[in-house]
């Protein structure tokens, strides 16, 4: 039998290859397949459960702000995408075409769908009469498709899973705060759950989505000072409701066009979640969204009582944390690999003389740490541990994006701290699209955001153009 270092695959080191770490990661963890249309994957069982956990939150967090559930259609007839110019421009190179139905060519191609704003509004227009209709808060879990050229498991595939909200409002104002309280419960989510850091701001007219007013975004660093755009609410103002006729009639009997929004989080999330916790031996799983928190493993199973000890212990922690027992005849050294490459953050053993001495060994994925704790402290050591775990990777995390984000006030700093330590640059820009696509061809950074809460005057003139500065902007190169 080989040795159980062996066992388990070893992977690529972070540090040498970034971009081999991040695949031998998801092939090794099991949570993908490559599927065999170019660039779409098949997720599998543990893939797919850290997003149903992330679907099971979000959507609790979306039907207590009042949104409920509904599901569109695939496939949007030509003439539909057609109807806001700007949402087909910008959708056009992305768009995939069904021609044909069965072996008749179809009189109009049908698009599938890469987002669903049309369809809502078409939608609305049918059902929204009066002020007493709005607002209409509807949400969508659904796979969308966009032809993309280069593509990477989560981060960017032809197919994607996500939620797709979109709503509409009476007033321009309503439609805003929409927006805005959507941004705040992804970036809770992200902190509070997946234990990453985000910057919320805006994104400017060049980044912002196609027919949108304007684009929120939160963007988070990975581990190799790559941005990641982690989540987008936009506020759609009246533009899709004037081109698809979507009117109410107010209480002075005026008919008026409503406000819309969308707003939408994917499967990257994984991707972030990989890329923020991950390591040299595999995932590192926040363990308020790990599928299982807690792996049993027996030691010594084949003696008597171990197996049957392993499973009362599985019986007594599901009671509050999600926990699974390993009986298989692999070696513990094996088990331990294993659990360790799939990021399970706490690894209780129980062997006979933990038996004997009322005890078993946690040991931490964060930290590897190893633990001795009683038996009779299983309810209040491992919630307790878990939220430590949480904590520290935060708080890690946190760290990370701050060692990696620096400021710059001109166009040659920029390049060269950007070259010198991949992150975020803080630098000032005059808003005019010019600088923006210099620096993006320069310094091959986009804008990532307008940031909310660091509204700093790090230099009174454009970093680009050295003419007087507007705003403060997070720059970053990006996935």
């Amino acid at each position: 039998m080989l040795k159980d270092k062996k066992m388990v695959e070893s992977i690529t080191s972070m540090d040498v290859d970034f971009a081999k770490w991040y695949t031998d990661v998801v092939k090794k963890a099991e949570l993908v397949d490559y599927a065999p249309v170019r660039g779409c994957m098949i997720l599998r069982p543990y893939g797919y459960a850290i997003w149903e956990n992330v679907q099971k939150v979000l959507d609790g967090k979306f039907k207590d702000t009042g949104h409920e559930n509904v599901a569109m259609p695939l496939l949007i007839p030509e003439s539909l995408l057609k109807k806001e110019a700007d949402h087909v421009e910008g959708f056009a190179p992305e768009v995939a075409w069904v021609t044909f139905g069965g072996n008749e060519e179809l009189t109009e191609r049908l698009c599938v769908r890469p987002t669903s704003e049309v369809l809502f509004c078409d939608h609305y227009s049918n059902i929204i009469q009066s002020y007493k209709d709005l607002p209409k808060l509807y949400n969508q879990w659904c796979s969308v498709i966009r032809w993309e050229k280069t593509t990477r498991p989560f981060l960017r595939t032809l197919e994607f899973l996500w939620q797709e909200g979109h709503t509409m409002h009476a007033t321009f104002e309503d439609a805003e705060a929409e927006t805005l309280k959507i941004l705040d419960i992804y970036a809770s989510f992200c902190e509070d759950y997946l234990a990453i850091p985000v910057i919320k701001g805006k994104k400017t007219d060049k980044e912002k989505f196609a027919g949108a007013y304007a684009t929120y975004t939160i963007e988070s660093l990975m581990h190799d000072g790559k941005a990641l755009q982690c989540g987008t609410s936009h506020n759609f103002g009246d533009g899709f409701a004037k081109a698809f006729d979507v009117t109410y009639t107010d209480k002075d009997g005026k008919i008026k066009h409503c406000f819309q929004t969308s707003w939408g989080v994917t499967t990257r999330l994984i991707g972030a979640i990989i890329m923020v916790h991950g390591d040299d031996n595999g995932l590192v799983l926040p363990p308020r969204i790990a599928p299982t928190q807690v792996m049993v493993v027996p030691v010594a199973m084949h003696k008597e009582g171990v197996l049957e000890k392993a499973n009362e212990l599985k019986d007594r922690i599901g009671k509050f944390a999600r926990v699974k027992v390993d009986g298989t005849d692999k070696t513990p050294g094996w088990k331990f690999a294993e659990y360790e490459m799939k990021g399970v953050p706490l690894r209780l053993e129980i062997g006979p003389k933990d038996i004997e001495k009322n005890q078993c060994v946690l040991v931490r994925r964060d930290s590897r740490e190893k633990i001795f704790i009683s038996l009779d402290d299983l309810e209040t050591e491992i919630p307790r541990i878990l939220d430590e775990i949480h904590i520290g990777l935060f708080e890690k995390a946190k760290k990370a994006q701050l060692e990696k984000t620096s400021s710059a006030k001109t166009l040659e700093e920029f390049n060269e701290k950007l070259d010198k330590q991949p992150g975020f640059i803080r630098a000032m820009w005059c808003g005019d699209v010019e600088c923006e696509n210099k620096i993006k061809e320069v310094a091959s950074a986009s804008s990532r955001c307008m940031p909310f809460n660091d509204q700093e005057r790090i230099s009174e003139t454009c970093a680009c153009c050295g003419k007087e500065a507007k705003t403060l902007v997070y720059w970053g190169r990006a996935y």
